[in-house]
């Protein structure tokens, strides 16, 4: 371990002055292993040259382009300050841009046909043919993502691949369309009733009341329809006693209570407005059991048992209650369903660029498992679309799961039990190492570190609601010199995690310095063997892989995160045991795979071409740190090297290169034709960066 290397990753946009003045042109002559203790990549020096010489107009365009200031004291020109406009402003602009003939009806774009639209002259799209053919821009060059496999484009006209649609056959017509490769979509009945905060959560509630931790933070509305079914329950009860009775007092009174049946077979499931689950009677152990059918017609018992009570069925026989021999085989949760993540090629999850395109480019090249993006919970519970697209699971991602941040039990419980009804998934992940401060702040991710029993509340409640293995993600701790884990590491297993991804770094270290893979290895020795142990840090060639393994075999496997940004063919390298020297025409065709993916997921009209370009910016924008195998002194790079300025072998690998987003967008144009007027982009996320006291 290199622990007196400074690790600290820079801006991958901005230039590198400290390696430009130990270029060859410097005269500068500084060996391998010099550079290396700089962490400074040492390329060969027949390939290093002095750093691009920008003109002040370039440097206003890459400043428009990417959305920084190179540090110099000049103002950005006024035409690039973007004026802050009001939501109710921002809807009127949007719904006139809609009805300009640049968007044309989706339903008339498919079928070809004016009166197809059902909404006729109230549509908000434009329903002019001709005018939309005369101002829509050229095809781009290639075949349409959707030709392939008896599939007609969705997108008919506003197809950029128009030309290429089959002739003879209308584009989205009723022929009917192979099935979807992509799943866990929104369903439109569920959002409707998130949008009316009229969603029941039965096991999740049942289970927060279970251990006290329900009771706080309803919304009126369920405080009032409790209410007022505690009023009509009382009044069909002809109960004489003055004053409303609810449910705590029949729970405190220990008073046994009949659940209802229906067609002869007991109702099988609970709200937080009906009921809660019955307190232990006092000459016997009884807990409410009851059943809940999932997706694939299988019913799944969800008894909430309270350690060492005796699981009996709810049926009252007598006013006495039979026991139940089916419930009292309900498993513990570290018995539950697991996942054997040992030995397997885990692509993280990855904020932004870990979109399900980037993890089909990621499988090609030998990913085992994909995990989506991170999504919070309380987004998740409102039923924003935005937030559950980054749920979407591809046909070809065999081993799959999600991500979840939430602050309290109560919201990762009942985003838990939703998902695992309305997913397809093999894992649910909970981050509890998110750095960033918007979520840090709102007492998520990397906060639940300095609070281990609300950490220990949000893990068990999740876990005993659903037969989904549940794992979590963590950092060491949250200050630096304060790591934690370790003195935790017992117990999550018992709290029912199947896994626990641990992050080298701790909150306050964000991304500088290297990984502390000790403290990993160490954290994996205290596990208990129910527990698998994930490291994750700095992961950057098979090496790195291999070594890590033999430190620690107690380790089950190590995600690839960053690296995978940077040279995805990572997995593949790691299969194969070998350093990859992949030329530039091997790299362009894993880009033009990205591109391809992309445009089935966002759409090959004109919004998804420029969707994908956007996504695409946003990964060259970490695959320019990438330094050829043939142009190292010592190899393999290593993920806190600091690339200086070079040549590539070719034209294209020293385009690969530049960390310039005007050479950004030229890639892109290569793959999906000219940018439009006014184009502009912002990297959302910086591989670096500078710590400071400020963020924690």
């Amino acid at each position: 371990m290199e622990d007196s290397v400074s690790a600290e990753l820079r801006d991958p946009t901005a230039v590198s002055e400290e390696p430009a003045s130990l270029s060859a042109s410097t005269g500068a002559q500084l060996t391998p292993e010099e550079l290396v203790a700089k962490a400074i990549a040492p390329v060969k020096r027949e390939y290093l040259r002095p750093p691009p010489m920008r003109s002040s107009c370039n440097n206003v365009k890459d400043t428009a382009s990417t959305g920084k200031n190179d540090g110099d004291d000049k103002a950005a020109p006024s035409s690039l300050v973007k004026e802050k406009k009001s939501k109710r402003q921002m809807k009127r602009e949007r719904r006139q841009e809609q009805k300009s003939t640049s968007h044309l009806c989706p339903e008339i774009a498919k079928t070809g046909d004016v009166s197809s639209c059902r909404y006729s002259d109230k549509c908000r799209f434009s329903h002019d043919i001709e005018a939309f053919k005369s101002q829509k821009p050229a095809d781009l060059d290639g075949e349409c993502p959707f030709s392939g496999a008896e599939q007609l484009c969705p997108y008919g006209l506003a197809c950029r691949f128009a030309g290429t649609h089959k002739e003879g056959v209308p584009a989205g017509s009723s022929v009917a369309l192979k099935k979807c490769s992509e799943m866990n979509g929104l369903n439109k009945d569920v959002q409707k009733l998130l949008w009316k905060n009229k969603m029941k959560f039965p096991k999740a509630d049942s289970k927060l009341k279970e251990l006290g931790l329900l009771g706080h933070g309803k919304s009126k509305s369920r405080v009032k329809e409790e209410k007022e079914d505690v009023v009509s329950n009382d009044s069909a009860a002809d109960r004489t006693r003055c004053g409303e009775v609810n449910n705590d007092m029949d729970a405190d009174l220990d008073i046994p209570v009949e659940i209802p049946e229906e067609n002869g077979q007991t109702e099988g499931t609970f709200s937080s407005d009906e009921s809660r689950p019955l307190k232990k009677p006092k000459s016997m152990s009884s807990e409410n059991c009851h059943s809940d059918k999932i997706d694939n017609g299988a019913c799944m018992i969800d008894a909430t048992i309270s350690e060492g009570h005796t699981p009996i069925d709810s049926e009252v026989v007598n006013d006495s209650v039979l026991p139940d021999s089916d419930a009292s085989l309900k498993s513990h949760p570290r018995e539950k369903k697991l996942i054997d993540f040992r030995d397997k090629l885990y692509l993280a999850p990855l904020t932004t660029v870990g979109n399900l395109p980037f993890r089909r480019v990621c499988k090609v090249l030998g990913a085992d498992v994909t995990c989506g993006e991170m999504a919070m919970c309380t987004n998740l519970l409102q039923g924003q679309a935005s937030e559950w697209a980054l749920l979407r699971r591809h046909s070809s991602e065999d081993l799959f799961g999600v991500q979840i941040c939430g602050a309290y039990p109560d919201t990762v419980s009942r985003a838990v039990e939703l998902i695992d009804k309305e997913c397809v998934i093999d894992f649910i992940d909970i981050n509890m190492g998110c750095p960033i401060d918007i979520v840090v702040n709102k007492g998520a991710g990397s906060a639940l570190l300095m609070k281990p029993m609300r950490m220990k509340s949000v893990v068990e409640t999740a876990s005993g609601i659903v037969d989904t293995p549940i794992t979590i993600k963590v950092r060491t701790g949250y200050f630096e010199g304060k790591n934690r884990i370790d003195s935790l590491i017992a117990d999550i297993g018992n709290w029912g995690a199947g896994a626990v991804t641990i992050h080298g770094r701790t909150r306050q270290q964000r991304y500088s310095k290297l990984a502390d893979w000790e403290y990993i290895n160490r954290c994996s020795s205290l596990a208990p063997d129910s527990l698998q142990v994930i490291g994750n840090g700095d992961v950057f060639s098979y090496a790195d892989w291999n070594r890590h393994k033999v430190e620690s075999p107690k380790l089950a496997t190590c995600t690839i995160a960053r690296g995978a940004l940077i040279k995805p063919w990572l997995f593949t390298e790691i299969k194969e045991q070998r350093n990859w020297d992949i030329t530039s025409g091997e790299r362009l065709n894993i880009l033009k795979n990205f591109v391809h993916f992309g445009l089935e997921h966002w759409g090959s009209d004109t919004k998804g071409v420029e969707t994908t370009r956007h996504f695409l910016l946003e990964w060259l924008s970490y695959t320019c740190r990438y330094i050829p195998v043939g142009l190292l002194d010592v190899v393999p790079q290593r993920l806190n090297w600091r690339p200086p300025s070079y040549f590539g072998r070719d034209d294209l690998e020293t385009l690969m290169s530049s960390d310039s987003a005007a050479d950004w967008i030229k890639i892109s144009e290569m793959l999906l034709g000219k940018v439009p007027d006014a184009f502009s982009f912002a990297p959302k996320h910086k591989s670096n960066a500078y710590d400071r006291a400020e963020n924690g």
